[in-house]
């Protein structure tokens, strides 16, 4: 039998958090085995052979961002990063920030590191874990600059909306770990789920700002890369919504 690597070891048992129909939290959680699609020798090689620089591991106790990055600058943290381009390139682009993505998909994984790699990273590491998990445990109150979610699955059917990521329970942890004018990012391309951010956002008016003039959506930003994804819905005709908005101090 072939011996498994560390990358082909990247799959799991993780807690999933469950949500009523309503949005509100279940204290159960129940366990699944995550499974990843087929990773190519490149990619598998790539998480192998980089994960020392570019990996991080879960830990039951807050990172030490600057023991990390070897600096102060920002963290901004990336949840469900794809194949990673846009993450990486919006780490070129911002260099006085450091940026952390999370990833289960470990293809997506191995291609986000072989890209940091072509582009000469270095404010950049990778997570291959449940994000409920690492937000938990793994952050510190108050240490995030902002919280990046583009285009996660809008779980379409109206008996699936409370498996959507973002419910009161997560804005609440989201909220305790971004440091003062922290930022939360949202973006999708179903306008249903869309319509279900703002609601649940507007749930914490006293703890964050909207920065939409029109107290909704926010024009497509320029410093959000445009992804290959978000290309192809464009010429079949699909809306984009981005909402933006801002930890009170």
């Amino acid at each position: 039998m072939e011996q498994q690597t560390f990358a082909d070891k990247k799959r799991k048992t993780v807690e999933q958090a469950e949500f009523t129909e309503d949005g509100r939290y279940l204290r159960k959680v129940r366990s699944f085995v995550l499974r990843t699609g087929r990773l190519s020798d490149y990619q598998r090689d790539m998480m192998n052979n980089n994960w020392a620089n570019l990996g991080l591991d879960y830990q039951p106790t807050p990172f030490d961002f600057e023991q990390i990055f070897g600096n102060n600058n920002p963290v901004v943290l990336e949840i469900g990063f794809g194949m990673g381009k846009s993450l990486v390139e919006m780490a070129a682009q911002n260099p006085l920030r450091n940026y952390i993505g999370i990833e289960v998909h470990t293809p997506g994984v191995g291609a986000c590191i072989a890209y940091a790699l072509e582009k000469g990273i270095k404010n950049l590491r990778v997570i291959c874990h449940d994000a409920t998990e690492i937000l938990r445990d793994s952050i510190a109150d108050g240490s995030l600059g902002g919280l990046q979610l583009y285009f996660p699955d809008p779980w379409q059917k109206a008996k699936h909306y409370k498996r959507r990521i973002v419910q009161p329970e997560f804005i609440t942890k989201v909220i305790e770990k971004l440091g003062p004018n922290g930022f939360i990012h949202f973006a999708t391309d179903w306008e249903n789920y869309a319509e279900h951010m703002l609601e649940v956002l507007r749930q914490f008016d006293d703890k964050l700002q909207n920065t939409s003039e029109t107290n909704d959506f926010i024009p497509r930003p320029d410093f959000r890369p445009l992804t290959k994804f978000e290309e192809r819905g464009h010429k079949l005709g699909h809306s984009v919504w981005d909402l933006y908005f801002i930890k009170k101090e």
